[in-house]
């Protein structure tokens, strides 16, 4: 998994900084996660490839996060996209994309599908062979959703060195090595499949919560991930604004990270009256120390 961050400030788009986007790379697939004004510029900014998006994740229907998107679509069209594009999203997104493609004579020429989010308890919505997706309810003044990316176990490593110890082994028989099997000799001796393989990777994990007010329940879902982006609008000093518009603070996040035994802490969504934006992870490190400020253009290997 890699992470690379668009846009992470909130509110309004400025001359250098953007409003929430990132890509997550997981294996060979790109998940466009939240959409913000920018967002395609950035992408091309960082090279990353439009046609190897297939599925886009849309937090909260504030503007700051989904902007983006319908410039997108439309840019897709014009290069001549053909494969599927699968959205997840609160169900009104798909209303107010029909719409501007309607009054602008918009014609998609690929498939795109609209996956509606309304449940308020956890729920996996995208399952592929390596990878699953599932959504974290996060409280922000709006309908909104955090999401959790998990790989899946992957299949054992071939212990080459030990398998030539062993003539009998064939190529044929490497998959069944590799799902985990026992090899049975012509004399009916058994060969142990640890002595053969090597245990896979352990499968990592990454947690997306912004937008939201200190919600520490989520920690069950999220413990031991391995990279958390949490939102941390405001410092402590205005945590009164932070409760009034159900944003979270430096600390809180921090807070987070430290409940839910997070490997890394990658704070986001700052507020732009803050010029320092050093101070958020000074204020998150005084409770979590593996912490990082994300930043447009920055990346992050999970």
């Amino acid at each position: 998994m890699k992470l690379h961050i668009l846009g992470c400030h909130s509110a309004t788009p400025r001359s250098l900084v953007f409003p929430s986007s990132q890509v997550l790379e997981v294996g060979n697939e790109s998940l466009l996660i939240d959409a913000g004004e920018g967002m395609q510029i950035q992408l091309r900014k960082y090279k990353h490839k439009f046609n190897k998006i297939q599925h886009i994740f849309v937090s909260h229907l504030h503007g700051d996060h989904f902007y983006g998107l319908v410039g997108f679509l439309s840019t897709l069209r014009l290069i001549g996209r053909e494969k599927e594009m699968h959205i997840y999203a609160p169900a009104d997104l798909e209303k107010a994309i029909k719409l501007l493609f309607e009054v602008t004579k918009t014609d998609i020429n690929y498939p795109l599908f609209f996956h509606h989010l309304e449940s308020n308890t956890p729920e996996m919505i995208l399952d592929t062979e390596k990878f699953t997706v599932e959504t974290i309810p996060l409280k922000h003044r709006i309908y909104t959703n955090g999401f959790l990316v998990k790989e899946k176990t992957a299949v054992r490593k071939l212990n080459i060195d030990a398998i030539k110890q062993h003539p009998e082994i064939g190529i044929w028989a490497y998959q069944n090595l590799k799902n985990g099997k026992d090899f049975e000799k012509e004399s009916g001796e058994i060969i142990p499949n640890h002595e053969l393989t090597l245990p896979p990777p352990r499968p990592k994990s990454y947690a997306y919560c912004s937008d939201t007010v200190y919600k520490p329940d989520i920690c069950t879902q999220i413990q031991d991930v391995d990279l958390l982006y949490h939102e941390a609008t405001f410092l402590e000093k205005n945590k009164d604004l932070a409760a009034k518009t159900l944003h979270s603070t430096a600390k809180q996040a921090a807070e987070i990270a430290k409940q839910a035994q997070a490997k890394k802490l990658v704070l986001g969504h700052f507020s732009s009256r803050y010029p320092d934006e050093n101070q958020f992870k000074i204020e998150a490190g005084e409770i979590f120390k593996n912490v990082a400020l994300a930043k447009e253009g920055k990346s992050f290997e999970i």
